[in-house]
């Protein structure tokens, strides 16, 4: 069987290589390191590094993945020894993705040798205990996601881009600002290279922390609180209308049937709101803001009902599409294990969206699905991108009114438009001249 042993190599320089990780590198020839930009890389050496592969991927799963398909290989052709060794900074054991692919693959056997992790020295220069505290370990490359719903305390790790540091600030200040509280007074703590000469530990303000802070491969955040947690709004909205379902009793009566004409109501003017939106002047987000918020509430208020009957939740819903898009994504994500699927244009990427929704769905025509009560414009847009996706090219007599019609539509789609917008917009402006017609 393939075997890999993967060593620690700890947070900072040599001095801090366990004594088994050391005999496990002199004993073993096939040598590889997970990246060279780790201050205890050399003591590898000899050893291969994949730093290549971070060149050149697209994204940091892609590596991963590439690396641990690698690994499997080189463990599967033996040698001498029979395994290879494969170094990781810090602990296999924390924040290590490549490990847990390692280990989700059939035929190869892991052996760990823990090293020390960077955590342990973070929590010996913030002087916290982590359990006493409710430190939760998240990803600065997911933040959003991975706090949600979090207070604080938080040990943010892979802080090592400038673009990362702004997404955290972002979203960190837009949870202070929707709490209305003080704590975006409170500064953020920076710890970087810890265990080497050059370590830093230092308070930054959130507002500095994207522009006083150049960050590397080690560099973290300890944030102490966070002002409403991230995923707050939506969880108090939820509960909102729970609350109107329990106690109004316009919502007590209310059925899925019932809602059906309010769900359309609302779905129109997200449409007009968005034919008010001019990104130029950046005008018209406001009403927009406001009705997608209507529109949201029908969304939740389904969720309520079906949450009384039983048979899904608000949760099962998000859960529900975030895990179809992902699985219609292949060009993005891949397959499960195994690498993205690659796409030449939006056409292949069309065409494979409608391949997986028939499999998932068990249609036997992707005109399946399509609502027969749709609009004639839209109705036509959508077969028309239906037909493209399985290479159907329709026989349309132009010189028909329909057939002119359909041509159009055909047109807009070349411009990028969608003509049953651009008809609306176009209709509603002639609406404005007979008013103004109507006065004068």
């Amino acid at each position: 069987m393939a075997k890999v042993i993967v060593a620690g190599l700890g947070p900072a320089g040599p001095e801090l290589i366990t004594g088994a990780v050391r005999d496990a590198i002199s004993q073993t020839s096939r040598r590889f390191v997970r990246t060279r930009r780790h201050p205890a890389a050399a003591a590898v050496d000899p050893a291969e590094s994949f730093d290549e592969v971070y060149d050149r991927a697209s994204s940091f799963e892609e590596v991963y993945r590439a690396i641990a398909d690698r690994l499997a290989s080189d463990a599967e052709a033996g040698g001498a020894e029979g395994h290879v060794l494969y170094a990781v900074p810090g602990s296999p054991l924390v924040a290590e993705r490549t490990v847990e692919l390692l280990r989700s693959m059939p035929g190869v056997e892991i052996e760990v040798l823990a090293g020390l992790s960077f955590v342990d020295l973070a929590w010996d220069r913030l002087g916290i205990d982590p359990l006493a505290a409710g430190v939760r370990l998240v990803d600065g490359r997911r933040f959003a996601v991975d706090a949600a719903g979090e207070r604080g305390p938080l040990l943010v790790a892979q802080c090592d881009a400038a673009h990362v540091l702004s997404d955290i600030k972002l979203a960190a200040l837009a949870s202070f600002d929707r709490s209305g509280a003080g704590e975006v007074n409170q500064p953020v703590m920076v710890l970087q290279r810890l265990g080497l000469p050059e370590e830093r530990v230092f308070e930054v303000a959130w507002a500095d922390l994207d522009h006083a802070v150049a960050p590397d491969h080690l560099t973290s955040l300890y944030v102490a609180g966070l002002g409403a947690p991230i995923a707050q709004e939506m969880a108090r909205f939820a509960d909102l209308a729970t609350e109107l379902r329990r106690r109004c009793p316009w919502d007590q009566e209310q059925t899925h049937q019932s809602l059906r004409g309010h769900l359309l109501e609302e779905t129109y003017e997200v449409l007009e709101a968005l034919d008010g939106v001019d990104p130029e002047s950046v005008s018209g987000y406001e009403e927009l803001e406001e009705e997608l918020g209507d529109l949201l509430y029908q969304i939740v208020f389904h969720s309520v009902l079906a949450a009384e009957a039983g048979q899904f939740t608000l949760a099962d819903v998000a859960q529900g599409i975030h895990d179809k898009l992902k699985s219609r994504h292949p060009h993005v994500f891949g397959p499960a294990d195994s690498d993205p699927v690659e796409v030449e244009d939006a056409e292949e990427v069309l065409a494979n969206w409608e391949a997986i929704k028939r499999d998932q769905k068990g249609r036997s025509s992707v005109m399946d699905g399509i609502p027969p009560g749709l609009p004639a414009l839209l109705f036509a847009d959508k077969v028309i991108h239906k037909a493209r996706s399985v290479g159907v090219e329709p026989d349309v007599d132009t010189t028909t009114v329909a057939g002119r019609l359909y041509d159009a539509v055909l047109a807009a789609q070349a411009a990028g438009l969608d003509a049953e917008s651009e008809l609306r917009v176009f209709a509603n402006a002639v609406g404005d001249q007979i008013r103004i017609a109507e006065i004068s």
